[in-house]
């Protein structure tokens, strides 16, 4: 079915006219935007932080609303820790705290000095790697390998805590980690190889 688009004289001034009027409302929106901001919003605080990651000392400036992802991945270099979420859902961003597993989306950094932050770069032992990433190698535990990280780090963490009596006990302490690839098989029976 065709269409007759017919464009008047009138219609192009009203649209010229429109799209004139657009270009200058950018820069009072962006004024009154920040008006807005400057009375009513926190500033960006900075504070000085001295963090321990992987068995090394970080001296760091940082915002007061940083979380650990954030510290790890935009401040100190360490991306290992995925970004997959970041609400907590995931576990891509799982690291160590003290030993015991953490969400580092959810994570103040602030509230970390005086305690030991283990990433997925600080768990092998120089050149020789930790047991469990051995096993997700020798079970195919990884497939596009985003989530390996956090996967491994929940791995480590379920064997230390001993939650490996059994498949089902694996999987229940493992569920917090989602694979997209689906390599749920492989992850299982990497940890069962290294509870062994």
């Amino acid at each position: 079915m065709k269409t007759n688009h017919s464009y008047s004289r009138r219609f192009f001034i009203k649209s010229s006219s429109a799209f004139a009027a657009l270009a200058f409302i950018p820069l009072t929106v962006r004024s009154f935007f920040n008006e807005v901001k400057e009375k009513y919003f926190v500033k960006k605080q900075k504070i000085p932080l001295l963090v321990s990651i992987n068995k090394k000392e970080y001296q760091l400036q940082v915002d007061t609303r940083t979380t650990l992802l954030d510290l790890l991945r935009e401040n100190i270099g360490l991306t290992g820790t995925k970004k997959g979420c970041d609400h907590g859902q995931c576990g891509a961003c799982t690291v160590h705290i003290d030993g015991d597993r953490n969400l580092s989306c959810l994570t103040l950094a602030v509230m970390l000095p005086g305690r030991e932050i283990t990433t997925i770069e600080g768990l092998a032992d120089g050149d020789k790697l930790h047991p469990m990433q051995e096993a997700f190698i020798e079970n195919d535990g990884f497939q596009c390998g985003y989530c390996t990280p956090g996967q491994i780090m929940s791995a480590v963490a379920c064997v230390k805590e001993g939650h490996t009596g059994s498949v089902g006990e694996i999987k229940e302490y493992m569920s917090g980690n989602l694979c997209r690839c689906a390599a749920y098989n492989g992850i299982t029976k990497s940890i069962q190889q290294v509870a062994t």
